[in-house]
């Protein structure tokens, strides 16, 4: 029998065998794609990691993807388009949005391209998402104003069918879905780092952000490669329960470390439920 708030040193194949049909709300990972980090050796069957995660997600459950491509002779590899096509045509996920994350700076300038500051953060769903919370912190310039006009929308026919009356901006409206953040390293950059550390930990911010926008206080979130344990931390620390999957025993026992003061805190959740007599 699975339990929450605790992390497994092994393959997640093993530990999403043990979870029942539609048990979850939310996945979120960075898989290790196109070769680009070593982790300790360990790699991972993605077709079977992605059937699985469509089994245990609960309908209406969110899985995020966060993954780029690399560059290989040249050219992009593609490994995060086929990815996302293999995600909706063989296992069922709907494709609810194609976000962009911006990291605030490059970790190797490119010669004969753009600067390389962006991954892809698909945002998969097991039929309509359940839920949506969307973070308004995008400072409107409108603030204060009426909208000019009506909006309208195009008909297929081309036509123009009114939607809605004017209204007056909001001082903050609700984000793009481009998000500029720092990397895990520009979060952490007064913290010494060891040759023991995961390679490529994950943004806090990411992973609260999209924690907030699809779950709600107690629902369960799970990080099939939890690595340095973000994802799980984040969740612990927002009130939501978390299973994370580690196959490196070292990235294991680092991440339940970092997990544990949140684990330790009480949180409005946890006072309610109390209250109430419900599980936290």
């Amino acid at each position: 029998m699975i339990e929450v708030n605790k992390l497994y040193n092994e393959c997640h194949l093993i530990t999403m065998s043990n979870m029942p049909d539609n048990f979850i709300d939310m996945a979120l990972t960075s898989p290790p794609y196109d070769d680009l980090r070593t982790y300790n050796g360990f790699t991972f069957n993605f077709e079977s990691c992605a059937h699985e995660l469509y089994r245990v997600l609960k309908p209406g459950g969110v899985l995020v993807w966060v993954i780029k491509d690399a560059i290989v002779n040249g050219s992009r590899s593609l490994t995060s388009y086929k990815h996302a096509i293999y995600f909706v045509e063989m296992c069922g996920f709907r494709l609810h949005d194609d976000m962009i994350w911006e990291k605030r700076g490059m970790s190797a300038p490119c010669t004969n391209r753009y600067h390389d500051v962006m991954e892809y953060m698909f945002v998969f769903s097991k039929g309509a998402p359940k839920t949506f919370n969307p973070i308004q912190d995008r400072k409107n310039i409108y603030a204060g104003k009426m909208a000019f006009g009506k909006n309208s929308r195009r008909n297929p026919d081309g036509s123009i069918k009114p939607a809605n009356q004017r209204k007056e901006y909001g001082e903050y409206g609700k984000r793009t879905n481009i998000w500029r953040m720092k990397t895990a390293g520009q979060e952490r950059v007064c913290q010494p780092r060891s040759d023991d550390d995961h390679p490529a930990p994950f943004s806090e911010e990411l992973a609260e952000s999209h924690i907030l926008t699809w779950t709600n206080h107690g629902y369960v979130v799970y990080d099939p490669m939890c690595g340095s344990g973000t994802a799980c931390a984040m969740a612990a620390k927002l009130g939501r329960k978390f299973i994370g999957s580690e196959v490196s025993e070292q990235y294991c026992i680092d991440a339940r470390k970092r997990i544990e003061p949140y684990l330790n805190q009480t949180t409005i959740f946890d006072m309610i439920s109390i209250q109430e007599g419900g599980a936290a």
